[in-house]
């Protein structure tokens, strides 16, 4: 049932989602508490998308996204569909939020909560910079006090729309966010394994922290002051969380439906009205809201509109290499859910990623071990490991049919060097580009567009597009773009745009 006093209740206005990631999902759940008349197709047998599972030989293990940021958004999400996100899912916070190792030597622990973090920051690094810690977290919250309502949980019909209002324009000017993200955190910390460790994310938006604005802090705000938490079961037990939301408030999802054609009144014009099945079979829709990959929406779903400019010609992302595996033996010593281990050629690391388009030389990789945090991910004896790294996409200069193979044996030679467990692997999964890109992400990429300024906001591809009627875009994609959060948000601004096509 929709909830109660919602906008849209008894009108019937039917809305088919075509894809069950976290994005569509969101959507779903904003669009059911309106009112609307809601199904999901998705693909696939299972919701998540991005955000997928992967079980082998008892081993469960998240193929997507592997950190999870700002919970409250989460909890929104699921309240609006008329559910409390505890009856579908159980987030626990981690400490340490992260373990840092350098090649210059030392470990810090990203801690959770800036009292903890700032005797971290003393113990590890001294006095001053520990000080510094809290005139950087006052700052990032004053950055995401201006960013977050005025420019990423809106939705933008003009560039104009980023001076309306002002005040906050000139409050981002004012606290140094157009500067480079390096030379802010480097004016706080002393320390260039802090300077390292609170300028890394830039690489979340497709960037590197000496080229990216500071706007782009908001990243680290969001694990940095908000913390990072793990569901019970895996990031993909937010998925199935969120599904069963949907289906409480009254949505349909049908697995296995991948979507062949968004539909529209003469064929190849004029506003949708439905999708059509690969089996043949049509659904109406007064709205088709499109989960999948930007690209692939126009390119597969809508080939008739060419896609918009910003998505045919712009700039994407870099790309990573993920090695899953189910192993058997002992973690190193202080092994963490997450692990960062940062190379020793910082600034060239990014140079080849972003400029040559070649490997990085010493490059930064995550390791996550989810089975720190939830042992059940594995059968006894046992560990996931998650190791990703940067890499770039198929735009670069990589040969990955004749390469694959070095870059994933290299990738565990490191691990293995790092004192992971490496020499019982149970199961295993490789992805390169060439993966990515068969699995329908444009240039090879999992992070879509990178957020150059104007790749952001009203620069990025729009949510709506004024040729094609009733479509509504939701995702990485488009506004607000990259990250778990960012998608969340996506959907609910999604929502707003079918408000807005059928009040």
């Amino acid at each position: 049932m929709a909830a109660a006093g919602s906008r849209h209740a008894g009108s019937a206005r039917r809305v088919v989602v075509v894809g069950a990631g976290l994005g569509g999902l969101s959507a779903a759940c904003h669009l059911v508490g309106r009112g609307y008349d809601v199904t999901v197709v998705e693909r696939e047998d299972v919701p998540g998308g991005r955000a997928g599972l992967w079980e082998s030989e008892g081993y469960r293990i998240d193929t997507g996204p592997s950190v999870l940021t700002m919970p409250g958004l989460l909890a929104g999400t699921f309240a609006a569909a008329g559910s409390d996100m505890a009856d579908h899912i159980t987030l626990r916070p981690l400490d340490p939020m992260y373990r840092a190792s350098f090649a210059e030597g030392g470990d810090l622990r990203v801690r959770q909560g800036q009292a903890a973090m700032t005797e971290e920051i003393r113990a590890q690094c001294g006095d001053r910079d520990a000080a510094a810690f809290g005139r950087f977290c006052a700052w990032l919250e004053r950055l995401y006090e201006l960013e977050q309502p005025n420019f990423i949980d809106r939705n933008f019909d003009s560039p104009l729309d980023l001076g309306r209002p002002l005040g906050p324009a000139l409050g981002l000017l004012r606290a140094g966010a157009f500067r480079r993200v390096a030379s802010v955190v480097n004016s706080y910390f002393e320390d260039q394994r802090l300077q390292k460790l609170f300028s890394f994310q830039a690489l979340y938006a497709g960037l590197s922290p000496f080229e990216a604005l500071a706007i782009y802090c908001i990243i680290t705000y969001m694990d940095t002051v908000e913390g990072v938490w793990f569901p019970d079961g895996g990031i993909h037990a937010v998925a199935r969380g969120l599904a069963a939301a949907v289906e409480k408030g009254g949505g349909v999802l049908r697995y296995g439906a991948p979507v062949e054609r968004i539909l529209r009144r003469t064929g190849t014009t004029g506003p949708v009205t439905g999708v059509r099945l690969a089996g043949g079979e049509r659904l109406d829709a007064d709205v088709v809201v499109a989960n999948p990959d930007l690209p692939y929406v126009y390119r597969h779903l809508l080939p008739e509109t060419p896609m918009p400019r910003v998505a045919r010609r712009g700039e994407y992302s870099p790309s990573c290499t993920l090695w899953l595996a189910g192993v058997k033996g002992e973690l190193p010593p202080g092994a963490a859910h997450h692990n960062i281990h940062f190379g020793g050629d910082w600034k060239g690391s990014f140079d080849a990623l972003l400029r040559r388009g070649t490997r990085q030389p010493d490059p930064a990789i995550l390791v996550c071990v989810p089975t720190v945090s939830d042992p059940s991910l594995a059968p006894a004896g046992g560990h996931v490991i998650y190791a990703l790294e940067p890499t770039p996409n198929l735009d670069g200069r990589i040969d990955w049919g004749r390469q694959r193979d070095h870059f994933r044996d290299t990738l565990v030679a490191r691990l293995g060097g790092l004192g992971y467990p490496v020499d019982e692997v149970v199961t295993e999964r490789f992805i390169d580009p060439e993966d990515w890109e068969r699995q329908g992400m444009e240039r090879g990429t999992p992070f879509a567009l990178s957020h150059r300024f104007l790749q952001s906001g009203p620069f990025r591809p729009n949510n709506v597009d004024r040729r094609v009627p009733g479509l509504v875009l939701v995702g990485s994609g488009t506004l607000p773009g990259v990250s778990v959060p960012m998608v969340l948000v996506s959907g609910r601004l999604a929502a707003e745009r079918v408000d807005q096509h059928l009040r």
